[in-house]
C-alpha cells in the first residue's frame, strides 16, 4: 500500500523534526516546508498531499494566508497549529475551513493519532450513494449534488452532512455531534458546531431549511 503523504510547515526546524519522526514511524511519508510560502508552492507541486498540519505564525506568509490560498482549490484536511489559545483564532481557523484545531504545547503522540482518525474517516467511508430530498451523497468519493449539480464541501462539512443525513428525524444535541463528528476528545464549544451548521445550510441552498435548530439543544435533519 503507498504511504500517504503529509506536508508539516512550521518555521520552527525542532518542531517539524519532532512532527516528522513521529509521522514517520507510523508509516506517513512526510514532506516539509520553512514558511507559508514554501508550503504554497509544495502543495501546487504535490496534488497527491492527504493532509496538511499548518503552523499560524510564520514569515512570508501566515497560516491563514496559507489556509485561504489552498481553499481556493482545495478541501484537503488541515490541522492547524498555534501558540494562541484564543477563541477567535479559533473560530477564525473553522471559518477558514481547517478540520482541528491544536494548541501549542501538544503531545505529538495525540497529533498522530488525529491525524490517523481524519485519515480513517477519509479513506474508510462506507461506499454506495445516499440520496434524500434532493441531496445525493456520494461517501466513497466524497461527493455531494444537489438536483444533480455538484456542491463543494469541506472535510467537516461532509462529515457533518453525513452524520446528518444517517441520523435522520433523530434529535441531536451538540455535546453527541461534538462527540460523533469532532471525536469525543475534542474540546471545543458549541459555536464550533453552529458555525459549520451555518455553513452547510449556505452551502445546501433551499435544502438548508432540512436542518432544524432545536432551540437549547441542538439539530435534527428532516426532509
Amino acid at each position: 500500500m503507498e504511504r500517504l503523504k503529509i506536508l508539516v510547515v512550521d518555521d520552527e526546524q525542532r518542531m517539524r523534526k519532532l512532527v516528522r519522526d513521529f509521522l514517520v514511524k507510523k508509516n506517513f511519508d512526510v514532506m516539509e516546508a520553512g514558511d507559508g510560502e514554501e508550503a504554497v508552492d509544495i502543495f501546487y507541486e504535490n496534488k497527491d498531499i492527504a493532509l496538511i498540519i499548518l503552523d499560524v505564525m510564520m514569515p512570508k506568509m501566515d497560516g491563514w494566508q496559507v489556509c485561504r490560498e489552498i481553499r481556493k482549490y482545495s478541501q484537503v484536511p488541515i490541522i492547524m497549529l498555534t501558540a494562541k489559545s484564543d477563541e477567535k483564532d479559533e473560530l477564525q481557523g473553522f471559518e477558514l475551513g481547517v478540520d482541528e484545531y491544536i494548541s501549542k504545547p501538544f503531545s505529538p503522540k495525540i497529533l498522530v493519532a488525529r491525524v490517523e482518525a481524519i485519515l480513517r474517516r477519509t479513506n474508510a467511508l462506507e461506499e454506495g450513494v445516499k440520496e434524500v430530498g434532493g441531496i445525493s451523497l456520494n461517501q466513497a468519493a466524497h461527493e455531494v449534488k444537489i438536483d444533480g449539480k455538484n456542491i463543494e464541501l469541506s472535510y467537516k462539512e461532509f462529515e457533518l452532512l453525513t452524520y446528518f443525513i444517517n441520523n435522520q428525524g433523530v434529535a441531536l444535541s451538540r455535546e453527541r455531534i461534538l462527540n460523533n463528528v469532532w471525536n469525543y476528545d475534542y474540546f471545543g464549544d458549541a459555536r464550533t458546531i453552529d458555525t459549520h451548521v451555518k455553513k452547510l445550510r449556505s452551502k445546501l441552498g433551499d435544502k438548508g431549511e432540512y436542518i432544524k435548530t432545536i432551540w437549547g439543544m441542538g439539530y435534527k435533519f428532516e426532509v
